[in-house]
């Protein structure tokens, strides 16, 4: 899996699924990718990825996995490089970060994550993303 960020390239490696996990695809076996083997990739980052995850973690926030982060991150570089407004790099990112919110851990409800902490979350990812990968 590759994925890039304004001109950085971030590069995944993983492991080629086992044959019981193949057949867990094809319905033939119990195994199924989680959310905890993204949480256990090893990624090779680059300096400024390394120092937007660290920005994150002093900020207080804790993406359900550094790829998660990293992507959130980048989709704020590619809607500024767009040339789009504030209001519209907010509108495309919340629902981001609501999402991992939701998936980082335990609040009110399986399917909804508390408003003040997606806010502010999401003023972390857009002012650190900015700052530190565009």
């Amino acid at each position: 899996m590759v994925a890039c960020s304004s001109g950085e390239d971030l590069v995944v490696t993983t492991a080629a699924p086992t044959a019981q996990a193949h057949g867990a695809v094809h319905g033939q076996g119990a195994l199924s990718p989680s959310d905890a083997d993204l949480q256990s990739i090893k990624l090779n980052v680059t300096p400024s990825q390394r120092g937007f995850l660290d920005a994150l973690t002093a900020a207080g926030v804790r993406p359900s996995s550094e790829l998660e982060a990293l992507s959130i991150g980048s989709h704020v570089c590619q809607a500024h490089a767009a040339g789009q407004s504030d209001q519209a790099v907010w509108d495309y990112i919340a629902p981001m970060v609501r999402s991992d919110v939701i998936d980082s851990g335990p609040s009110t409800s399986p399917h909804t994550a508390p408003q003040p902490q997606v806010n502010e979350a999401t003023a972390d990812y857009i002012r650190i993303a900015t700052q530190r990968l565009c």
